[in-house]
């Protein structure tokens, strides 16, 4: 009943929309709001059952203005965060990723073609287009890479996808070499789980991957509480600190969830500390 509720809901607005007089505008500023109400939504399950009809609203957008940057930045983030979350199926997250990542792709590809001949070749032809990205390039660069990540992660059986690691972590270092605080430290909080996936001896960089969590948590004020529990996930556990992963875990706890941009994640947040915690005495015993 609730997904049906939501289907007639934005059927609604889509015809007020095409009704208007501005319909390309009124689309745009619908795309952005879908994706501002889900980023801020308390309750996981509204957001799991309702989204599947905005994912097929925003396609329906992108039909009808198949080139409009915004929207095709919309829909990737919409797919990312579904397929990210909520999908469990490891076909159907490889698909819905992959359809985040051809959205961001096609963003990214209108104003730059050369950068998109060498995504998949060579990393130093890739290398020598990302660094002539400008801060303007910034929500397209961003949306790419986030998208990207996302699709690499449903495909982690597949070493070519695994091989692509370089490039994407290459790509948030451009972002945060634009702009150090963008999207209020959400790039920093990447590039500290990237850094993170490998200890020293495999040739991760975990020391790294702390100064970007740290950014990360103080550019977003400490109200973004994933990015405290991807360091006690990811750094703590690595280098088998106890007293650190569970400080971060009790905080995340005592937190308020609500922000915005960010409760939507900080209530998955609180739910994955609940779950480090309660696993931390055997893992930290082992």
């Amino acid at each position: 009943m609730q997904t049906q509720n939501t289907v007639k809901f934005v059927g609604i607005l889509l015809l007020a929309a095409l009704l208007s007089g501005c319909a390309a505008s009124a689309m745009r500023s619908m795309a952005d709001s879908l994706g501002e109400a889900i980023a801020n939504q308390n309750d996981l399950p509204t957001v799991r059952e309702g989204q599947p009809a905005y994912l097929l609203l925003i396609d329906g957008f992108i039909l009808d203005d198949p080139e409009n940057e915004n929207l095709l930045l919309a829909g990737a983030r919409l797919y990312d965060t579904y397929a990210g979350i909520f999908v469990k199926d490891e076909a159907r997250a490889q698909r819905l990723s992959e359809k985040a990542r051809n959205y961001a792709r096609r963003a990214l590809c209108q104003p730059h073609p050369d950068l998109c001949k060498f995504d998949q070749g060579a990393f130093e032809d890739f290398e020598r287009e990302v660094v002539k990205m400008k801060a303007k390039d910034l929500p397209l660069l961003y949306g790419y890479a986030t998208a990207w990540v996302g699709w690499i992660q449903a495909h982690s059986g597949d070493f070519r996808a695994i091989a692509d690691l370089p490039k994407v972590e290459l790509a948030f270092e451009q972002v945060i070499k634009l702009d150090a605080r963008y999207e209020r430290g959400q790039a920093q909080l990447y590039l500290g789980v990237l850094r993170t996936l490998r200890p020293p001896a495999l040739g991760g960089k975990p020391e790294v991957g702390r100064k970007h969590f740290e950014n990360a948590i103080e550019y977003s004020e400490g109200r973004n509480l994933y990015a405290k529990v991807e360091f006690a996930r990811r750094y703590a556990r690595l280098i088998f600190d106890q007293q650190l992963h569970d400080t971060l875990l009790n905080e995340v706890l005592d937190a308020d969830p609500e922000e915005n941009g960010f409760t939507l994640s900080n209530t998955l947040a609180q739910q994955q500390a609940r779950q480090l915690l309660d696993s931390s005495a055997a893992y930290f015993e082992e």
